[in-house]
């Protein structure tokens, strides 16, 4: 496997090949840096490869220096992250889902979640301390992204989708106020909506 992975949607005569690479890559590695560098800026092509599992998402339109800043800051907090992993305290269990931190993967019942490397940090926010709310900030602060709020829903949508996946009934993940998100356990959730 690559130490990060750059591409764009168009590759060469198929124009949704880098949404189809994307894909393929994060199948065989939940951690790998994926950044989408392309000239598609609308906003479906935006969600679209978030919700595949890149982990930044950077148009044509910027200059190579702040290419190579946005590289250098990924692979920088990559690092970290995984350096941080190697402490005593390797595994967060809630509920049914577990967290593997010197792996840096998630399980829900047992089962494997193929979520990215930002979806992975924003879940082990929500659930460091179940039932604190947690803001739009404080989530790109756990994932080390600087994005637009539109584009954290997108990414909470995208986890729920990925838990969904595994298990249909999920609804651990509530909305606060229209802005900030909860983990909620499934058997505190008794009775109100």
């Amino acid at each position: 496997m690559p130490d990060l992975a750059l591409l764009d949607i168009g590759l060469g005569r198929d124009a949704d090949a880098g949404f189809a690479l994307c894909l393929e890559l994060r199948k065989l590695s939940q951690t790998l840096p994926i950044i989408f560098f392309t000239s598609h800026d609308s906003e479906v092509d935006k969600i679209s490869g978030l919700r595949l599992g890149t982990d930044d998402y950077v148009t044509k339109d910027v200059s190579l220096d702040y290419l190579v800043v946005r590289i250098k800051a990924l692979l920088q907090r990559v690092e970290t992250l995984l350096a941080e992993t190697h402490l005593p305290r390797n595994k967060m269990v809630r509920g049914d889902l577990t967290l593997d931190l010197d792996e840096i993967r998630a399980f829900w019942k047992g089962a494997p979640l193929a979520l990215t490397l930002t979806h992975y940090w924003m879940v082990h926010a929500l659930v460091e301390h179940v039932g604190h709310v947690k803001t739009n900030d404080q989530l790109m602060q756990a994932a080390s992204i600087r994005v637009e709020l539109n584009t954290v829903a997108a990414h909470v949508k995208s986890i729920r989708r990925v838990f969904v996946q595994v298990d249909p009934s999920f609804a651990c993940i509530s909305i606060e106020r229209g802005i900030d998100y909860r983990w909620a356990s499934p058997q505190a959730d008794t009775s109100e909506d």
